[in-house]
């Protein structure tokens, strides 16, 4: 006898909404159970991926993992599933009335060395002579758009500019000498279902420019005492093509 069990879930923004779902019990006879469970574990981890050691890595090992949130509930007592296709709907509430969640929850990262997790863990006991069922998927937790910060109309937006005093890595002689002066602005408030803007505008340059590019760069951030270890890491990027008699992109 083959059985399969498989747990779907929507993604959803946890401030709004339970976690809800479905069951999926598959099976070509009818199986007895003692109860079926379901627990929920969030987390927050460091993780070590291949390669040299980062400074934020180094810290493997010392930093315990942080519980977020962690809670079984019995969907069903013990009883029987015919054979076919059962679907059990459930639905999980992960903040109890009152409790502080911008205290206690994080939404779903997965970085080069922080992971933020929740995990729905489906569990079927049989008893002692037949093997017990379990399955588990991620979930997601994000942000509703009601839950960010009330952002002026229009967005703030933050000036910056380059120019060859600005720079801390090398340049070549004529650039330094010549010089360069790009200026722009970047909106500072965006959610992740919306795309980041701005401008960017080349004043001047000693030299010619035939592209631009932009990266797009995750920070992640741990304590570690009374230190803030910081490590950087390219999440994407971007050229713009430039035309000389485009100054404005």
């Amino acid at each position: 006898m083959t059985t399969t069990t498989t747990v779907t879930v929507k993604a959803f923004s946890f401030l709004q909404e339970p976690v809800e779902g479905k069951i999926v019990i598959k099976s070509p006879n009818s199986i007895s159970h003692q109860s079926i469970r379901l627990s929920v574990n969030g987390s927050v981890n460091l993780q070590v991926r291949g390669g040299s050691a980062g400074v934020i890595e180094s810290f493997y090992g010392v930093i315990k993992p942080i519980q977020i949130v962690k809670k079984t509930i019995q969907v069903r007592s013990s009883g029987r599933i015919p054979p076919g296709t059962t679907e059990i709907p459930f639905s999980v509430n992960l903040r109890e009335s009152g409790e502080s969640i911008a205290e206690k929850f994080y939404e779903t990262f997965h970085g080069t060395n922080i992971n933020i997790q929740y995990l729905l863990t489906v569990d079927i006991p049989r008893g002692y002579l037949h093997k017990p069922l379990s399955a588990t998927m991620e979930f997601i937790i994000e942000s509703g758009r009601v839950d960010l910060p009330e952002r002026p109309l229009p967005p703030e937006m933050v000036i910056f500019y380059i120019t060859q005093d600005t720079q801390r890595h090398p340049l070549l002689p004529e650039i330094k000498s010549g010089g360069f002066r790009v200026t722009g602005k970047l909106a500072t408030q965006c959610s992740l279902q919306d795309p980041l803007s701005g401008e960017l505008t080349v004043e001047a340059s000693s030299v010619p420019i035939t592209s631009i590019d932009i990266h797009l760069l995750r920070v992640e951030s741990i304590i570690v005492g009374e230190r803030i270890v910081t490590e950087i890491s390219l999440i994407q990027s971007t050229q713009v093509n430039y035309y000389p008699f485009m100054q404005q992109l």
